[in-house]
């Protein structure tokens, strides 16, 4: 399928705006094809991200400033943090280019049930969930999207009995022209503020996972005011943890109910916190056709957890460490706190996405012991705790090492320590990934 899509575009200009990880395969396939292909990035090549994977290809180069310049191409894939509305994007639609990106087309072709996951907090535990309790039930799962393999160039190896999940951001959404079988929405906070125009783009945006097929099957929390709202334009699957629901799945603080059916207790799942009760219950409505209760209680007392989220790293004299890198919101380091009993010392502070902050000040008086404050949004955080009366203790590091080193010195036997940012990476690190990894680094040379 992959051979034949491609094939069509032999000796046809095909570009690319964006190297990126996903887009990187697809390069590659369609140089492989014989298409006339461009490469189009706003960086200088010899800065690009993973372009040694590109050598000794047949590609046109166009990077730097002029980077959008002349675009004639038929077919341009957009990487995920390109916006569509740039004005040689439009002009060159506008002139017959068809703008697309790796999970539209592949969407377009997939061969089996596709379910997608989306939401501000949640979407990489609740994507991972869902494939878990498919695989648990027999199911061959491809795991894709903002996570896992690249979807688009594992299409001749997808089976029409297989299972695809995958986890789409924002950026991904707002470029989409398909939707998938199964939609999962997890919940919705103000994110990504200095990518999106406003909040109503944002939640425009994530409207696209079912917004293109009309068939689609949707799961969305009704706890979340957002998320609820979707109810008022087409039938959902409800999910919540604050309210008895005799349709949908609920957990009621001590057992999770599926259409009114008990399915496991909530003391028999491994992750804690309330926030994992409702990734249990998202990924339990969205497999429900699927996945009987045996399948759910396997997973639920094996799993783990995912890297970056909530990860035990060590603990070292009685205090535990733990990597929450992925937390770029305050609700996500608000749900990362909540998950634990005790108060504790968190690693807060990265790369500003204009998103407000205040929320932090009750959050780190009721559950935080002492902070340690870095990166871009360190004066920002600090503001908000002096504005609410905050009395923790307050350090400020200027690197990794030296904040771990800060938390270690306030910490008692028996404390807890996480890495919960409460920001984004990109002020200091490559990603999130990267920075919880140089935590985690950091915390076993103590």
């Amino acid at each position: 399928m992959l051979k034949e899509y491609t094939s069509k575009y032999v000796n046809r200009p095909v570009g690319f705006v964006g190297v990126g990880i996903s887009n990187i395969p697809i390069i590659q396939a369609f140089c492989r094809s014989g298409a006339s292909v461009t490469v189009r990035d706003m960086k200088d090549k010899d800065k690009i991200y993973g372009i040694e994977q590109l050598e000794g290809l047949d590609i046109r180069y166009l990077t730097g400033k002029d980077y959008l310049k002349d675009i004639n191409e038929e077919l341009l894939f957009l990487a995920p943090a390109v916006r569509p509305d740039k004005e040689e994007l439009l002009g060159a639609q506008e002139k017959g280019t068809v703008l697309t990106t790796e999970l539209n087309e592949f969407l377009s072709l997939c061969p089996c049930k596709t379910y997608g996951i989306t939401g501000s907090d949640g979407k990489t535990t609740t994507t991972t969930l869902i494939a878990k309790l498919l695989e648990a039930s027999g199911k061959k799962v491809w795991l894709g999207g903002n996570i896992g393999k690249n979807l688009f160039k594992c299409l001749d190896e997808i089976s029409p009995d297989d299972c695809v999940v995958m986890e789409c951001s924002s950026f991904q959404l707002m470029k989409m022209k398909h939707s998938p079988d199964v939609a999962v929405l997890t919940n919705l906070s103000p994110n990504h503020l200095d990518w999106h125009k406003d909040m109503d783009e944002y939640f425009d945006s994530k409207k696209n996972i079912y917004r293109f097929n009309e068939n689609t099957k949707i799961i969305a929390n009704i706890d979340n005011e957002y998320t609820a709202s979707i109810a008022d334009e087409r039938e959902i699957v409800p999910v919540s943890c604050k309210e008895r629901i005799e349709k949908g799945v609920c957990f009621d603080g001590e057992y999770i109910y599926r259409n009114g059916e008990k399915i496991i207790r909530g003391e028999d799942i491994l992750i804690p916190g309330i926030h994992n009760r409702y990734n249990y219950c998202t990924a339990i409505a969205a497999t429900a056709d699927e996945v009987d209760a045996e399948a759910i209680k396997r997973v639920a007392t094996t799993f783990g957890g995912v890297e970056h989220r909530c990860e035990l790293v060590r603990t070292v004299n009685g205090v535990k460490y733990y990597n929450s890198s992925i937390d770029s919101s305050p609700t996500r380091t608000a749900a990362a706190c909540n998950a634990f009993k005790e108060k504790v010392i968190v690693i807060a502070g990265g790369y500003d996405k204009n998103i407000p902050l205040e929320p932090l000040g009750e959050l780190f008086t009721r559950k935080v012991k002492g902070c340690v404050l870095m990166g871009a949004t360190a004066d920002k955080i600090q503001k908000v705790l002096d504005d609410c009366g905050y009395e923790g203790t307050i350090m400020r590091a200027t690197d990794m090492k030296q904040a771990v080193d800060m938390a270690k010195s306030i910490a008692q036997d028996g404390d807890n320590v996480i890495l919960s940012p409460a920001a984004a990476s990109f002020d200091m690190f490559r990603n999130f990934e990267e920075r919880g990894n140089i935590f985690k680094s950091c915390v076993m040379e103590l």
